[in-house]
């Protein structure tokens, strides 16, 4: 018997999930660890709400809610729809309990004490007719990869890549669509790179995946970057 962990993605609790979304996220992870304990093993199938971050800021701000009311409107929403639907999640939590906080805390503590949390200067978008600041959804424009204009600050839906706001061309704010400034602000950043090597030694040794599947694993080892863990907004956990 093998004890197997089932990470689910966690969907953002900033509206109701579609049939779309569990045909990605649920039904294919239930599927497995379904089958899993079938076969014997002892399997966690584990998930939650993602519950801050600019989706919600965003969606609470055109709603007229704080971001909590949103999120605790939307958690009760989807985990109505998941139950309704049968998924056998072992544990589906949330974002904003007092344990996810001290757990990611430790975390980044640990992370960071370890030397793989690294502090890096980049270019933030900001509103200049109020001085706000527009991290990732705040922000849209083309995609400079595959063209598509409703690219965000954080990625592309379109082709599925990660980018930066200030990579986007003819960037707008989602709040006004005035045009963003873009000033120096020091983030945290979690060293990828630092780990490619090992990454690569572990993928190399897995046996019975799908050749497809370690293939996209190991393509992903080839542009790896450092990816920032804080924002510059307020709802959040905050940095210990």
């Amino acid at each position: 018997m093998s004890h197997i962990l089932s990470a689910v993605a966690w969907p953002y609790a900033n509206g109701p999930r579609h049939i779309g979304h569990v045909a990605g996220f649920g039904v294919p992870s239930d599927v497995f660890s379904r089958y899993m304990r079938m076969a014997g093993h002892d399997v966690l199938m584990v998930s939650g709400t993602d519950e801050h971050g600019t989706p919600i800021l965003v969606q609470a701000e055109r709603e007229g809610v704080s971001p909590q009311e949103l999120a605790d409107r939307y958690n009760r929403v989807i985990v109505e729809d998941l139950t309704a639907l049968g998924l056998s999640y072992d544990l589906f939590t949330r974002t904003t309990t007092g344990n996810h906080y001290r757990v990611a805390q430790e975390m980044f503590k640990a992370v960071h004490a370890n030397g793989y949390m690294i502090a890096q200067t980049t270019r933030g978008a900001i509103s200049p007719s109020t001085g706000r600041t527009l991290p990732d959804r705040y922000i849209e424009g083309t995609c400079p990869i595959c063209g598509y204009d409703g690219a965000r600050g954080d990625q592309c839906d379109n082709c599925g890549n990660q980018l930066d706001a200030i990579d986007l061309k003819n960037p707008r704010s989602r709040i006004n669509g005035e045009k963003p400034e873009f000033v120096e602000t020091e983030h945290f950043f979690l060293d990828l790179p630092a780990f490619e090597e090992s990454l690569a030694q572990w993928l190399g040794a897995r046996t019975g995946w799908r050749p497809n599947v370690l293939n996209f694993s190991l393509n992903l080892l080839k542009d790896m970057r450092p990816r920032a863990m804080t924002r510059d907004i307020d709802w959040g956990i905050p940095v210990p």
